[in-house]
């Protein structure tokens, strides 16, 4: 524990007492840098379009233990100083300092320090803590602290919008000015007169979804304009808002015009040139219901919709239809959200300053109006001791310190409106929250869905909040309370109390989390003595947030709550390449739950190839659900993820950034279902996703077009036998000298004289070597099959994307990256042999038609179809085909290789169809609560 002390007056200021810093992990006389075994590294990020370099920093110096993932999204994302000039930052050392260095300096001004070797500590172990990966700060952090830029620490806005004019445009004015920095805000747009409310002038409102289409436009040009990633925001309607019903409707219409453009041939996909002319894409849309509508939705009853500016019902609606219409639109495109207005404000610890109307983009943070949060995120997994027990004691400290370090950062942070700088000052709201749950569960034995997995999550929650909030009582007693506190000193009080009692009626499951409630015991019994003495210096402490680019910065297996989103990962190696390895955390279950090595080595084996545990050998079946993920052969169920958000939610002081995850085969009364649990368990929030529900994704887009096919009439045909066309003794071939992750090769293909492909010759290793025997019988049959008439789409849609070593980085610059010599191979075939449309229904493009599309341009443009034979090009030899051959089975066959295609791929990486592509490097993102971040580069969709 922190202990206090006086403290010597500073620059005139009364004496105050001062925290007495004690040592955690440093040593003293030692900097924590010296107990670091560094190394240099060169960062080289290539462009996925056109193979180009889009960064390149060599010697930059990391800690060993660092992965090569870290390093890079460190070193392109966070540090500063113009490349090639001295000022550049070259050492994970200068980052840290120039972040601490100033938490320090401030810390020291401002009497939070008993004295300068108690600050000396304090440098020394945040510094211990930031490069061994036990805890991050949020991005804007790292991006500004320290520089000569205004110094933002925050990631999540909240706005707020009035019922006139000028207001509105100062909305959109504010939004852009936070758009601009890379940060989201979210607003509540309730105050605005309904489209069926008459203005001061007699004519009637244009209502707030009218009013969204200028924001959305304003922020979908700052996204397209260079920022450091998209521009996320979350827009907010009270559900008695009598244009609720078109605000609901609003995306699910919009997702019916990209189908029917897509179908009338327009570029509808993800960053597409004509996915621009659809509105309302660059925001989250959440209802906020009140206690008074759920319990409606229950009974059956009518639920009246109110003016805004007279509060006089002037609408009923019944409450289960528009309930439905809620779940039909989340069904459709997984907008709206959900927000319990009286949960949130039932547990809201300044309500004499207002109400909490709104939240940030991903929901996590939920404050006041015109407020700002800075969070900070723990890796818990890092305190998993070598026993498998959770090292408590270390936990606290590191929350004692991480606390303390975010309230400094108020102290000297800037903002980007007066409004939420004096708000955020006056209400100091911190978001400490962790990551890595979902793999701190699985090392432990625990299944996600289970009640220990639960009671150990909710234990975790409840220590941290409790002693955040602890520290935030006596950090009170040192540089005071916040300054709202004093108005809200009896509510404050009402919440703490209201956390207590959740963690006294906290049952406890197992060793494991019954050791980590005691601790959480005896920190909120503190917390409530210190509180009522000293006040807290904090009106918010904590939340759960999606922990994008900062996770993978401290190379945590899973993101903010979620479980792990799959078994097999891919590892990024030293000089380039990557290769497919089975989560760490598995071998460690496996332990855990009493196997031995060989058993633990057979079932790893097994998992590396088929992705999950079903069936592995040796391997219990009572032991799967400990290996279930969030996609996959056993996906966590819906309400699984819904049970592990409501035994955290009762110790957040905000709440939890997570998506609820359902199969395509899901139905609106299953989104119902969710978003009624959700009310009923105290969830302040919710958003749900089911797979493949945006319809301007390929392979939705693709199923629908067949479900809308009439069933065709079943014919008898004669098929005949097909026949084999040789090749000529003399005929034209091209040889082609390859490297795919640093393994070289050559392939040599033959073509007939009128231009079709008929023979693929390949060699790698010596002449003799089972490598060159098992290559040459693979040509040989491959080359038999052409000749015999079957298309090369056929072989590229089976072969490409199939994973196994070696697998990385090629010499190819239209081919920048192969999971394996096959998909390299094949791809390659079909740039060389195949036409473009059927290659851009695979999915496979040159490096100039990636660039055409980032322009802006159709690729197609860049081929002439004249003089081009595509069945010469596609297929070798001709079958015959009887005339029963249905027009409808060749219009399917480009979405059923699509789907093969994506299947293949996403089947083995576990990741949802429909996650966008990075737009820096490529690589398909993966969900991180209610965003997406990019394991390649860091990138995220919105999220810090």
């Amino acid at each position: 524990m922190t202990e206090t002390a006086s403290a010597a007056p500073r620059g005139g200021k009364r004496g105050r007492k001062g925290l007495k810093i004690k040592r955690i992990f440093t040593t003293p006389g030692v900097h924590p840098y010296d107990q670091v075994k560094w190394e240099l590294r060169d960062v080289v990020m290539t462009n996925w379009r056109d193979g180009t370099v889009n960064f390149e920093q060599r010697g930059v110096e990391f800690p060993d233990f660092w992965s090569v993932n870290a390093a890079n999204i460190v070193t392109s994302k966070y540090f500063r100083g113009a490349i090639g000039t001295p000022q550049r930052e070259w050492s994970l050392k200068q980052l840290v300092d120039r972040v601490v260095g100033v938490y320090t300096k401030t810390g020291l001004e401002h009497g939070y320090f008993a004295s300068e070797e108690d600050a000396e500590i304090f440098d020394h172990e945040l510094k211990y803590a930031l490069v061994h990966q036990l805890f991050s700060f949020n991005s804007p952090v790292w991006f500004n602290v320290g520089t000569a830029s205004p110094q933002q620490v925050s990631a999540c806005f909240i706005l707020s919008v009035e019922d006139t004019m000028e207001s509105i445009l100062d909305w959109y004015k504010e939004e852009g000015v936070i758009f601009k920095g890379g940060s989201g805000a979210g607003i509540n747009l309730s105050k605005i007169r309904s489209s069926k409310e008459l203005l001061s002038s007699g004519g009637t409102a244009s209502g707030p979804v009218s009013f969204m289409r200028g924001a959305d436009a304003s922020a979908g040009t700052i996204k397209s304009g260079g920022a450091t990633r998209r521009a996320a925001k979350m827009v907010v309607l009270d559900v008695d808002h009598p244009d609720i019903e078109e605000f609901i409707e609003t995306k699910a219409r919009e997702e019916e015009k990209i189908r029917a453009l897509r179908d009338a041939g327009f570029d509808m996909d993800l960053g597409g040139k004509d996915i621009v002319s659809v509105q309302y894409q660059n925001a989250n849309n959440s209802v906020r219901v009140s206690d008074e509508f759920m319990e409606a939705v229950e009974k059956g009853n009518d639920f009246g919709l109110r003016a805004r500016l007279t509060g006089q019902v002037i609408e009923k609606v019944d409450a289960r239809t528009l309930f439905r219409k809620m779940a039909q639109a989340a069904w459709e495109c997984a907008d709206p959200g959900i927000q319990y207005d009286d949960t949130i404000n039932d547990w809201h610890t300044t309500p004499n300053s207002g109400r909490i109307t709104a939240s940030n983009p991903c929901s996590e943070y939920v404050h006041l109006d015109n407020s700002s949060c800075n969070l900070a995120s723990i890796n818990l997994l890092k305190f998993l001791k070598d026993d498998d027990t959770f090292d408590v004691e270390t936990f606290v400290k590191l929350t004692e310190l991480i606390i303390t370090a975010m309230d400094i950062s108020i102290t000297f942070a800037d903002f980007p409106t007066e409004k939420i700088g004096k708000t955020t000052r006056a209400f100091r709201q911190l978001g400490i929250g962790y990551a890595n749950l979902g793999a701190l569960l699985m090392a432990t034995g625990h299944a996600y869905d289970s009640d220990g997995g639960r009671a150990v999550a909710a234990a975790i929650t409840s220590l941290m909040t409790g002693t955040s909030y602890r520290r935030s009582a006596e950090l009170a007693g040192i540089v005071g309370p916040y300054e709202g506190y004093a108005l809200n000193a009896e509510p404050h009080m009402r919440i703490m109390r209201k956390h207590a009692a959740a963690n006294d009626a906290l049952k406890t499951v197992g060793r494991m989390d019954a050791e980590i409630h005691a601790e959480a015991t005896r920190q909120w019994a503190e917390c409530l003595r210190l509180g009522e003495k000293n006040g807290y210096r904090n009106a918010q402490a904590s939340l759960l947030a999606p922990t994008g680019t900062i996770g993978l910065m401290m190379d945590c297996d899973t993101t903010g709550i979620e479980p792990d989103l799959a078994l097999v990962k891919i590892k990024k190696l030293v000089g380039g390449g990557s290769m497919q390895i089975v989560n760490q955390t598995v071998p460690r279950a496996l332990r855990k739950l009493g196997y031995r090595e060989d058993q633990i080595e057979a079932i790893v084996a097994y998992i590396a190839e088929h992705g999950h545990v079903v069936n592995a050998p040796e391997l219990r079946p009572e032991h799967y659900e400990v290996f279930d993920c969030a996609m996959g052969e056993r996906a966590i169920a819906p309400m699984g993820h819904v049970r592990m958000m409501a035994a955290v939610q009762p110790f957040l002081s905000g709440a939890i950034s997570k998506t609820v995850n359902l199969p395509e085969s899901a139905t609106v009364e299953d989104i119902e279902q969710v978003f009624m649990q959700g009310w009923k368990l105290g969830l302040k929030a919710l958003a749900v996703y089911r797979d493949n529900c945006k319809v301007g994704q390929p392979l939705s887009a693709a199923k629908k077009a067949e479900e809308k096919k009439a069933e065709p009439e079943i014919r008898v045909v004669e098929v005949p036998r097909p026949r084999r066309r040789r090749m000529p003794s003399q005929r034209p071939s091209t040889t082609r000298r390859f490297t795919v992750g640093g393994a070289k090769g050559y392939m040599t293909a033959s073509t007939y004289p009128d231009d079709g492909l008929g023979e693929v010759f390949l060699k790698m290793s010596k002449q003799g070597s089972t490598l060159a025997g098992v290559m040459d019988a693979f040509s040989v049959a491959i080359s038999i099959g052409l000749q015999y008439g079957v298309p090369l789409e056929t072989y590229v849609s089976k072969f490409v994307n199939m994973r196994f070593d070696p697998a990385g980085m090629t010499d190819d610059p239209d081919i920048r990256m192969a999971s394996s010599v096959m998909d390299y191979i094949f791809r390659r075939l079909a740039l060389d042999y195949l036409p473009y449309e059927e290659r851009a229904a695979l999915g496979i493009f040159s490096a100039s038609e990636r660039a055409a599309q980032q322009r802006g341009e159709d690729p197609a443009a860049l081929h002439s179809e004249e003089g081009l034979d595509a069945e010469a090009l596609a297929q070798s030899a001709p079958i015959e085909v009887g005339s029963g051959r249905s027009a409808s089975s060749a219009g399917t066959a480009a979405p059923q290789r699509e789907e093969t295609a994506t299947r293949a791929l996403e089947s083995h990486q576990g990741r949802t169809a429909d996650a966008p592509l990075c737009m820096t490097c490529g690589t398909k993102m993966r969900p991180a609560g209610t965003c997406y971040v990019c394991e390649g580069c860091g990138s995220t969709s919105g999220c810090s």
